[in-house]
């Protein structure tokens, strides 16, 4: 059994009696107070998140997770469903799992989704993606003096501020981190 201490973001855990994922944690030893630990966390059951606090030294019960390559494959309405490229086992996810991580799937992304007790509750893209620029406008002659961007569209839909050499078609890396323009791929 671990302590509230070792509590850290992207853990499960299990609070009164339901499993439970957390989405940020902080230590915190106010004045003349007693150390705790702040966190908030998403029931799976439900899908509602919640702040709780433990005591620094509660014991809490955590739960194994697994992680496995998925692509994406299409959307279905709102959802986005996924496969394992292995045994080709479909998964459906809401919009509210996907999070920004929507902004850069395209058919056949390769995300890495972590699994407790057979449900999946959450994806985590690579560090950049390569996207085709669908709308780049022409860069104006002479408007080039200092590092001058200028923004496009993607083939996700999302714009992005680029270099004013990218041109409609090109290829990109994109940080899916930090949404910006890396280099041309």
């Amino acid at each position: 059994m671990a302590t509230a201490n070792d509590i850290r973001k992207g853990m499960a855990i299990i609070y009164n009696g339901d499993v439970a994922v957390v989405l940020d944690s902080q230590h915190r030893t106010p004045g003349n107070l007693r150390a705790f630990v702040q966190a908030s966390i998403r029931s799976l059951k439900t899908g509602k998140s919640s702040d709780v606090r433990f005591s620094s030294t509660e014991k809490i019960d955590v739960v194994p997770m697994q992680t496995r390559k998925m692509e994406f494959s299409y959307k279905d309405g709102q959802d986005f469903v996924f496969s394992d490229p292995e045994t080709y086992e479909t998964v459906t996810l809401t919009p509210e799992l996907v999070g920004d991580a929507k902004n850069f799937l395209v058919e056949n992304a390769s995300v890495t989704m972590t699994f407790v007790d057979d449900k999946a509750v959450s994806i985590e893209m690579p560090s950049s993606v390569i996207l085709t620029v669908t709308d780049a406008p022409e860069g104006i002659r002479g408007d080039s003096a200092n590092n001058v961007q200028k923004t496009i569209t993607i083939e996700t839909g999302i714009t992005v501020q680029a270099p004013l050499f990218i041109k409609t078609g090109e290829k990109i890396k994109i940080d899916t981190r930090t949404g910006k323009y890396m280099e041309r791929a």
